[in-house]
């Protein structure tokens, strides 16, 4: 950027100083050095009993394989590269894998409209309108392109599982469309499954 050789100058003029020696303690880089995953951001997960593992609020679902179900309670490496690249190592090995984003946006405008499918769109959105969407601790991605993080969650908002059964029947009731099918009249869920209530021949 243009910026950049005008403050490396202006710095260097106030605060550079001579070294001590002139020797250059530089190495090259070895063949088994790769500096793309040596200067990625990596946290451990556990595997658990299904295959999966969580990360920045992302389930992962590894392959179903006998070498993969040795890694069962085991903790792995979740490598995330600077363009957003992620990667799960276990054994000196990427591991294959498939992603089920637990906090997707639902975008109404991309789905067809039928009379029953946006009342749920409705409620969910609902639902979506009390969640906290923030990202977890993580490496910085302005530079991919995202907006920085807020420090305090907007009001109003509760975590993922904070969001109980009665935040579900309280944009039930705040929706005025028909109720949607499998759903009660009352559109009530059950007590003990937390499923929705068919309805019960009188």
């Amino acid at each position: 950027m243009p910026f950049a050789p005008a403050f490396i100058t202006d710095f260097n003029a106030r605060f550079a100083k001579p070294p001590r020696s002139d020797f250059d303690a530089h190495r090259p880089l070895r063949t088994d050095e790769d500096l793309t995953r040596i200067f990625t951001w990596r946290e451990w997960r556990k595997v658990s009993q299904s295959l999966t593992l969580q990360y920045d609020k992302v389930m992962y679902l590894l392959e179903d394989r006998p070498e993969h179900r040795r890694l069962i309670h085991r903790y792995i490496e979740v490598a995330e590269y600077p363009d957003g690249r992620i990667e799960l190592w276990a054994d000196g090995a990427a591991l294959p894998y498939t992603t089920y984003d637990r906090l997707a946006e639902i975008d109404q405008g991309a789905i067809v409209e039928h009379k029953r499918l946006g009342h749920v769109l409705a409620i969910a959105a609902k639902v979506q309108a009390l969640r906290d969407s923030r990202q977890t601790a993580g490496p910085s991605r302005t530079l991919s392109g995202e907006p920085p993080r807020p420090h305090q969650p907007a009001l109003n908002t509760k975590r993922q599982r904070l969001i109980n059964r009665l935040d579900l029947e309280r944009a039930i009731a705040g929706s005025t469309a028909p109720p949607c099918a499998g759903l009660s009249p009352s559109g009530q869920l059950d007590r003990v499954t937390g499923k929705p209530q068919k309805a019960r021949p009188h």
